[in-house]
């Protein structure tokens, strides 16, 4: 087979302690999955899961141990960081039970959905998609992925976020409004999940705006921290 101009190469990330790469299919994530960030975006209650997707390409994959750099976007004066558990599936399936759908999880990875949320409130003023404010390149930093079988119970670790060594975030994953396994079956039930989709399952409260020069460290109990500098 023959291209009109090379293909890009398969985004992937780390695995901890294999050699061996998770290759990315699709990036979904979850809105408004805690609630105290729902009632600080101005919702409450236990509303149905929705989903938006990021491409694939806007990763910024930092491997254990190092800083990832993200460089501020254009067309913003208002990023925002959240962090999130990400879900890394590796076996795919629709109409997924959330009974079964620990056996289609590979893992667990930290992740930030950063955010241009001015131009997200504005999309969502005019009743508009929502992807320049969440879609655009380099808005999801990614760490490691650590094998389900060297996990904790990952359903009731502490999920934190530091910007220059100062809290920013911090919850617990039993707060999802949606947990990781009912997540799943919702997700399956609009999409046949893959081998290699990753699952960015929403953030708690505390989100707020950074500037060129803050570090962020996100952390998930159990799981390697994720430290990116943004430039």
């Amino acid at each position: 087979m023959s291209f009109v101009f090379p293909p890009s190469p398969v985004v992937s990330v780390p695995v901890l302690g294999q050699p061996e790469r998770f290759p990315v299919h699709r990036i979904y994530c979850v809105g408004r999955n805690y609630e105290e960030h729902a009632k600080e975006m101005g919702f409450t209650g236990r509303e149905p899961p929705f989903f938006f997707l990021k491409p694939t390409d806007s990763l910024v994959v930092v491997e254990a141990g190092q800083t990832g750099t993200m460089p501020y976007p254009s067309l913003t004066q208002n990023l925002h960081h959240e962090i999130e558990l990400v879900v890394a599936i590796g076996k795919g399936g629709r109409n997924i039970s959330a009974a079964d759908s620990i056996q289609h999880i590979y893992g667990y990875a930290v992740g930030l959905d950063m955010t241009r949320r001015d131009l997200q409130n504005e999309m969502k003023k005019q009743g508009r998609p929502w992807c320049i404010g969440k879609a655009f390149d380099h808005s999801g930093p990614i760490g490691p992925i650590t094998p389900i079988g060297q996990t904790n119970d990952i359903n009731n670790a502490e999920i934190s976020l530091q910007v220059n060594g100062a809290d920013r975030q911090r919850s617990t994953i039993s707060k999802l409004i949606w947990n990781v396994a009912e997540t799943i079956e919702h997700l399956s039930a609009a999409w046949e999940l893959q081998a290699g989709d990753l699952i960015y399952t929403g953030t708690p409260e505390g989100v707020a705006a950074v500037v060129k020069g803050d570090v962020l460290v996100g952390s998930v109990a159990g799981l390697t921290p994720l430290k990116v500098s943004i430039v």
